[in-house]
């Protein structure tokens, strides 16, 4: 397994954040992981599934968004977050340039992750991993926040809980039917922290997400 903590220069005013990678020796994609507005790549949910993934044969690359490295509550503005997240896929892929690269988010960090590949068609990611698309604010359901959704033209995995108060399951699941590359993954009785009383999802997260790669 190969563990290493680096550094992604963003730009001069936003200088670099914090990434770890995880790898196991013969991968079979490498992954980009962007952490959600609540919690930074530490938390220790990122930290294991990133770890899981890796155990699984998935290379990771998780990393902090600029707020979360600087200790910040505020999230940081969408074209921020697309600037880390560009620099992200941009070290994934001189880490491992003959693989598959996927970029994956949760919440927060797979709507920025989403909104920077639909606005950059060429950025040779071959699919997207949602975990927990939020596609509302919790009791206000909407579906606006999925209409850039329609300009991805790469295969998207949505692995969303039954009780997400941030994704209520009749609309993520009208959503995802518009969208003919979409796969989604209902996780019964977890919400949208992936809690599910006593019952670990983090399994299920890993299995499907490792079955969805080679499609």
């Amino acid at each position: 397994m190969d563990a290493q903590t680096l550094k992604l220069r963003i730009s001069p005013t936003v200088n670099a954040v914090t990434a770890k990678y995880t790898a196991p020796n013969h991968p079979i994609c490498t992954l980009t992981l962007a952490h959600g507005a609540g919690a930074g790549m530490d938390h220790p949910f990122m930290e294991a599934l990133a770890g899981s993934l890796a155990d699984a044969g998935i290379a990771v690359l998780r990393f902090n968004f600029p707020f979360s490295e600087q200790q910040k509550r505020r999230p940081d503005s969408p074209a921020v977050a697309h600037q880390t997240i560009a620099a992200a896929i941009a070290k994934a892929r001189t880490l491992n340039p003959m693989l598959p690269l996927i970029a994956a988010g949760k919440s927060f960090g797979g709507r920025m992750t989403s909104q920077y590949l639909a606005a950059h068609p060429d950025s040779g990611v071959a699919g997207i991993v949602f975990y927990g698309f939020p596609l509302h604010p919790a009791g206000k359901p909407a579906t606006v926040r999925a209409d850039h959704l329609q300009q991805l033209r790469i295969p998207m995995l949505f692995l969303q809980g039954s009780r997400d108060a941030l994704a209520t399951w009749e609309l993520i699941h009208s959503v995802c039917n518009s969208l003919p590359l979409a796969s989604l993954v209902r996780l019964e009785g977890a919400d949208h922290s992936f809690k599910a009383g006593k019952h670990s999802v983090l399994p299920t997260l890993v299995s499907e997400t490792v079955k969805w790669v080679p499609r």
